[in-house]
């Protein structure tokens, strides 16, 4: 990997959006799991509509639920959360930072 390589490489990053989500004061109270089925149900349709581009839930033992990469700015992508059913019951909160990436990545198939 040269610097040209590298230089050529970085020439073809664009902006994205990261989202960290945490478990916010209402996460595992009375209906949680319902609200949390249905940002779910919102992700997917954010995925399909070209949106969010990766998601991932962090299924462990910490206040971190999940990450996210969005393909609108980091404002855009506030108002998009801000409308989340989790967001709006309380079950999850969010920060939300610039980032770079490069188109096409993708996350490897574990299987294969």
């Amino acid at each position: 990997m040269t610097d040209d390589d590298m230089r050529r490489m970085l020439a073809g990053s664009r902006p994205y959006s990261l989202v960290v989500l945490q478990d916010g004061p209402e996460a595992g109270g009375p209906g949680a799991d319902a609200v949390l089925w249905e940002h779910g149900r919102r992700n997917f349709q954010l995925r399909a509509e070209g949106r969010l581009a990766v998601v991932c839930p962090v299924p462990d033992d910490t206040a971190l639920a999940g990450v996210g990469i969005f393909t609108g700015s980091p404002e855009e992508v506030g108002r998009l959360l801000d409308e989340d059913p989790a967001v709006r019951a309380g079950v999850l909160t969010y920060a939300v930072h610039p980032c770079f990436g490069f188109p096409g990545d993708a996350l490897p198939d574990p299987a294969a």
